[in-house]
């Protein structure tokens, strides 16, 4: 059994799965807030619950917000502070028992599309989040990229591309100390404070989507405002990247109208003379990122899926 933990600001879910990727059993809980201990006691308590339902004891992958420092093994960047400088994967093996792989939650998502969702097939999937912040992370064949120094696909604090006048430039402060990262700029939260800025109407990212196709030119607005920027975004990371695929995840992934306007808007900012990127929502959508963390403990060569795959189409339909 692969067991996999999906560690939240708010909430800790736990998943037990199959080599299969079939469910065999899920729970939820509060996360202990600025809580260490308490939080370390939480996983271990959930660990055994899947192993108590299941009948089985299992490998044990954990997703988190933050990174772990490869040559510390301290965590860093977590909008979970209370994680910060502390060193996770070592107390939690020690609750456990045995070890632990951990990774940064957005890597999460990204293994588990390679795995057996909208990226199956790609050797590189690039999964980004567009929830409260903009994240992302890399899956090549299958398993977490993360780089020299853990931090591939830490996108949320660079600056807008391409930005466009003073609307843009410098853009909002961020909680980093920084201005106009893209945290700021194509996240959800981004989404809500643009349209609160032009508008003076503070409104879920749900309400102004309701808005815009019930065709409210304010809302309209808002939205490719939105959409060009994180176009931007996208055609940079192509730049630098260029992975076989894109899944989108997170709160405005489920915006449909995304898709269908994105590539137009992605291509003119990339050094390509053609973009045929596919740009596709997430298959497991919210429960992609504990699939992954359980993913994380798969065999190369093996798991859910292996040799029933197809390569993901190209732009000519191949």
């Amino acid at each position: 059994m692969l067991i996999g933990i999906d560690w939240g600001g708010t909430k800790i879910e736990a998943i037990g799965l199959d080599e299969a990727g079939a469910e065999l059993f899920r729970r939820r809980i509060p996360t202990p807030r600025e809580d260490y201990d308490g939080s370390i006691v939480a996983v271990r308590d959930l660990v055994l619950a899947v192993e108590q339902a299941a009948g089985r004891r299992g490998s044990i992958g954990i997703g988190m917000p933050g990174s772990e420092n490869p040559r510390t093994g301290l965590i860093r960047n977590a909008n979970s502070w209370w994680l910060n400088g502390r060193p996770l994967r070592r107390d939690l093996e020690a609750a456990l028992g045995r070890p632990v792989r951990l990774q940064n939650d957005a890597n999460c998502f990204a293994v588990s599309e390679a795995v057996d969702g909208a990226g199956a097939g790609a050797r590189v999937v690039h999964g980004l989040i567009l929830g409260t912040g903009h994240g992302s992370g890399i899956a090549l064949d299958g398993r977490p990229h993360t780089g020299f120094q853990g931090l591939a696909g830490e996108i949320g604090h660079y600056s807008l591309p391409w930005p466009k006048g003073p609307e843009e430039y410098p853009g909002p402060a961020c909680w980093c100390g920084r201005t106009g990262c893209l945290d700021m700029m194509c996240s959800g939260v981004g989404f809500e404070r643009e349209h609160r800025e032009r508008t003076g109407a503070a409104l879920k990212g749900r309400e102004i989507v309701e808005r815009m196709r019930a065709g409210d030119a304010a809302a309209r607005q808002t939205f490719a405002i939105y959409a060009d920027r994180l176009a931007r975004s996208i055609a940079l990371l192509i730049d630098i990247v260029d992975p076989d695929v894109f899944v989108l995840g997170g709160g405005m992934s489920n915006v449909d109208e995304l898709y269908g306007v994105l590539p137009g808007l992605v291509a003119p900012y990339v050094f390509a003379d053609t973009v045929e990127t596919p740009i596709v929502k997430a298959l497991h959508g919210d429960s992609s990122g504990v699939r992954g963390a359980a993913w994380l403990w798969k065999e190369e060569g093996g798991g859910a899926g292996e040799g029933t795959r197809t390569p993901m189409p190209r732009g000519d339909g191949t």
